[in-house]
């Protein structure tokens, strides 16, 4: 699993069958640190998430174990929102404080 912010969506209308009804999101991962890596991900999202929020992602063939994607073409999905990470004693993401500022 990778953490990643949800930094928009990916419409298409043309697609595999198997991908009608599933939204798609564009993630960008983020380190260690809490810092946004100039990496990004297309992600099935199967929790609801929304831009800005950050994520758990599951990358590779464990995406399509998840409920729904079996049968799916998808190499990665969104398997949790985050509310807080801890590091080390310390709060490197918490979604309450960042939800205060939208």
């Amino acid at each position: 699993m990778q953490l990643a912010q949800v930094r928009g969506s990916v419409v298409s209308t043309q697609k595999d069958p198997n991908l009608q009804g599933v939204k798609l999101l564009l993630l960008q991962l983020i380190d260690e640190e809490g810092q946004l890596i100039p990496k990004y991900e297309v992600a099935a999202d199967n929790v609801g998430a929304g831009v800005g929020e950050w994520v758990l992602v599951t990358i590779g063939s464990a995406a399509r174990q998840v409920i729904r994607s079996g049968e799916r073409p998808v190499d990665a999905a969104v398997i949790a929102i985050v509310d807080t990470v801890n590091v080390e004693n310390r709060i490197l993401y918490s979604k309450k404080e960042t939800d205060r500022f939208r």
